[in-house]
């Protein structure tokens, strides 16, 4: 079923219209005087009260879904005072922009760590009728639905990333929030609902394995930060012992050259101050 937008008349008119013909029914039934009388005033009356009847309000960024008899007739959207038959059901349906936050879900990434995981989902009723008719409470729907998504989205990635190609929950959060935008908009879309925009606002690791992961980042840091200092003594004791000889400062055999490269690392890679020891005697002494 999709939206038919209608134009309806002016429900001013018809308001002014109403209140004239029942002051003129009631200006008849005081001064009336013979039986016909009685049947225009009622007349008259009836007209008036059914003139006033269909008069309804469409605020701005609202519609309104007009039902004969459970039969759908069409959407008033053009805001103001309209008109329509009084046996018209108008229900009122918001097509303002809405935004909600859903719950923090305790999810397992791909890899089965236990994660917890929240999005922001902002979106507006595109199609009246579908959103009246489809589904049961349209608004209920799109919570239900967001989760849902957000839920199955979840599971598909891991909460870092263990290679370069791959994405991951914290690391591209950008490429995971378009497509978490997109799922959600496929569920939503039967109920004549567009997805304008979703964030993660909520993410970290469930409470039971949040310290062990820590850790476990902290441990991977370290090592990293090793690896460049490693990296960087290497080259500063490999770039000393080429100044060394192409300077002819001094000789030294390899074992002496050993000697040198271990102490010079030590110093470089230690995390703490060394100690220098002076050398009273000879080079190999």
């Amino acid at each position: 079923m999709n939206e038919v937008v209608k134009g309806y008349p002016n429900g001013i008119i018809a308001l002014v219209l109403g209140l004239i013909l029942l002051g003129v029914s009631v200006w008849l039934f005081v001064g009336v005087e013979e039986g016909s009388d009685v049947f225009l005033a009622t007349l008259v009356m009836l007209v008036g009260f059914f003139s006033i009847a269909g008069v309804f309000a469409v605020n701005p960024n609202e519609a309104r879904v007009l039902q004969l008899f459970g039969k759908y007739v069409g959407t008033a959207k053009d805001p103001g005072l309209r008109w329509a038959n009084p046996f018209y059901t108008k229900s009122k349906i918001s097509t303002k922009i809405r935004n909600f936050e859903t719950g923090k879900l305790k999810v397992n990434d791909n890899t089965g760590n236990p994660v917890e995981i929240a999005a922001v989902v902002v979106w507006k009723v595109i199609d009246t009728a579908e959103a009246k008719f489809n589904v049961d409470d349209y608004v209920n729907y799109v919570h239900v639905q967001s989760e849902a998504a957000l839920r199955n989205m979840a599971t598909g990635y891991a909460y870092v990333a263990h290679e370069d190609h791959e994405k991951s929950l914290s690391g591209h959060t950008a490429e995971i929030s378009d497509e978490l935008k997109r799922e959600v908009h496929e569920r939503l879309a039967k109920a004549g609902v567009n997805v304008l925009e979703t964030r993660i606002s909520h993410l970290a690791y469930a409470p039971e394995i949040a310290a062990a992961m820590l850790q476990r980042q902290q441990a991977s840091a370290v090592v990293a930060a090793r690896q460049k200092i490693v990296e960087g003594a290497v080259g500063m004791v490999e770039s000393a012992l080429e100044k060394l000889s192409s300077k002819h400062i001094i000789d030294l055999d390899e074992e002496r050259k050993a000697a040198m490269v271990s102490n010079l690392l030590v110093v470089l890679c230690s995390d703490r101050h060394t100690q220098p020891v002076i050398n009273t005697g000879s080079l190999y002494n």
